[in-house]
C-alpha cells in the first residue's frame, strides 16, 4: 500500500450479509465490521457521498424475500424500508425476485433512486426509496421479446446517470443489451452498434447482447466501457459506437470493470477463463490494466497469488477510489477482500474467508 491519506470505507456485500471494512485516515491498518443484515445476500451497497451518511442496500433472502435497507448514519445501522420495486400483478412470478442496482439520482436530487431489478425492469423512487414507479419507456420497450434469463438472472443493472446531463442515462441488461435514454427515461434506444454476441444467431444485433458490466466514467461521462460475454468494448461518444478492446487480455469473457475517476484512459479487468469454467484465466489472479483505454493491456500480479486459483470476481465485485493514485479494491467469490492503493502495482489481502462475496463499493470519508 502506498503512503495515502484520507478514511476510506469498503462496502463489502456478500452472500450472508454486509460487511465494512474502514481504513482511517493516514492509517495502513484496516478493521472489519458486520456482518450487517445478517443472513441476507448483499447484492449492492453505498454510500450516498453527498452526505457521507446516507446508505442503501440491496437485500435478497430465499425465505424473507427482498428488500431495501437504508442507513442513515454511515452504515451503522440499517432499516428495512416498507416498499420494494416491483412489475405490477400478473405481469412476471415473482414480481420481484431480486433488486440487482440501485443508483442515486442527481446530486442535486438526493430523494432520486433508480433500481434495475429481476426480472428486468427499471424503477424510480421520489421519495428516498418510500414508493416505486416502474419506467414504462424501457420496461415496455418494443425490443423487450429479444430479452432473455442470462445465466446470472434476467435483470437490469449497471444503471449510470450523467452527471453534467441528468437526463441522459444508460442501464445494461442481462440479457438485452446497453439502452440509452436522453430525456430522463422517458423513451430509451439500444446502444450496442459494433458490440458481438456469438451466442446469438446474428454476430452484431441491435439488441439480446448479454451485459455483464457497464460504467461511465464521471468526469468525461461520454467514455463507457462495458464487459460482456464476447469481450471488452470501449465508448467514446456516449454509446453511439462502441470499439472491441479486448486484444492483449488472456479471455473474451469476464464480470466487471472499473476505472479511474482521476483518468478516464485507465481501466482496470479481471479476466475469466470462459463462460464455461468461469474462473481465473489460467488458474491465475490478474488484475488487467490499460492506462491507454484499452489500446494495451498489462497484467498486475504482484501480491496476487498465481497458482490454481479457481475463483471468480464478480460484475460488483470490484471498484475503485478517487484518490491519486488510484486505489482499487475487489472481493473473490472464495470471501477474500485485495486492495492496491498504487493503481494495481501491489495487492495487499486485508480480510479472508468471507463469505461469497457479490459487490465491494469505496466510499471516501472526511478526516476527522
Amino acid at each position: 500500500m502506498n503512503e495515502q491519506v484520507g478514511s476510506l470505507a469498503l462496502f463489502v456485500g456478500t452472500q450472508k450479509g454486509l460487511f465494512i471494512v474502514r481504513r482511517r485516515g493516514g492509517d495502513a491498518t484496516w478493521s472489519l465490521e458486520g456482518p450487517h443484515i445478517a443472513g441476507y445476500e448483499i447484492l449492492h451497497a453505498w454510500l450516498d457521498p453527498n452526505d457521507n451518511k446516507t446508505a442503501y442496500a440491496a437485500a435478497y433472502h430465499t425465505i424473507w424475500g427482498t428488500h431495501i435497507y437504508r442507513s442513515v448514519d454511515a452504515g451503522n445501522t440499517w432499516r428495512s424500508l416498507e416498499q420494494v420495486p416491483q412489475h405490477p400483478n400478473g405481469t412476471y412470478e415473482p414480481t420481484v425476485k431480486a433488486i440487482w442496482y440501485l443508483q442515486r439520482g442527481p446530486a442535486a436530487s438526493p430523494n432520486i433512486l433508480y433500481a434495475g431489478i429481476d426480472p428486468a425492469g427499471l424503477f424510480v423512487s421520489k421519495d428516498y426509496g418510500a414508493s416505486w414507479t416502474g419506467i414504462a419507456g424501457l420496461n415496455q420497450h418494443a425490443t423487450r421479446n429479444a430479452w432473455e434469463p442470462a445465466r446470472g438472472g434476467f435483470s437490469v443493472h449497471s444503471i449510470c446517470v450523467d452527471p453534467l446531463d441528468p437526463k441522459r442515462m444508460y442501464v445494461a441488461v442481462s440479457a438485452g443489451g446497453v439502452y440509452r435514454s436522453v430525456d430522463a427515461g422517458v423513451t430509451w434506444e439500444p446502444a450496442n452498434r459494433g458490440v458481438r454476441a456469438e451466442n446469438l444467431p446474428q454476430p452484431y444485433p441491435e439488441t439480446g447482447h448479454n451485459v455483464h458490466r457497464l460504467i461511465m466514467h464521471t468526469s468525461r461521462p461520454e467514455r463507457l466501457y462495458r464487459q460482456c460475454y464476447n469481450g471488452t468494448y470501449r465508448s467514446d461518444d456516449g454509446a453511439e459506437t462502441w470499439t472491441e478492446i479486448t486484444a492483449g487480455l488472456p479471455s473474451d469473457f469476464g464480470y466487471t470493470i472499473a476505472a479511474d475517476p482521476g483518468d478516464a484512459d485507465t481501466v482496470f479487468q479481471i479476466p475469466q477463463e470462459s463462460s464455461h469454467m468461469r474462473t481465473m484465466a489460467d488458474g491465475r489472479l490478474r488484475v488487467y490494466r490499460s492506462q491507454n483505454a484499452g489500446q494495451s493491456w498489462e497484467a498486475l500480479t504482484n501480491g496476487l497469488p498465481q497458482e490454481h486459483v479457481y475463483v471468480s470476481v464478480l460484475r460488483e465485485g470490484m471498484d475503485t477510489d478517487g484518490m491519486q493514485p488510484c486505489g482499487v479494491y475487489f472481493g473473490t467469490s472464495s470471501g477474500h477482500l485485495f486492495a492496491s492503493g498504487d493503481a494495481g502495482e501491489r495487492w495487499s489481502l486485508i480480510a479472508s474467508f468471507l463469505p461469497r462475496i457479490l459487490s465491494v463499493k469505496a466510499a471516501l470519508l472526511p478526516t476527522a
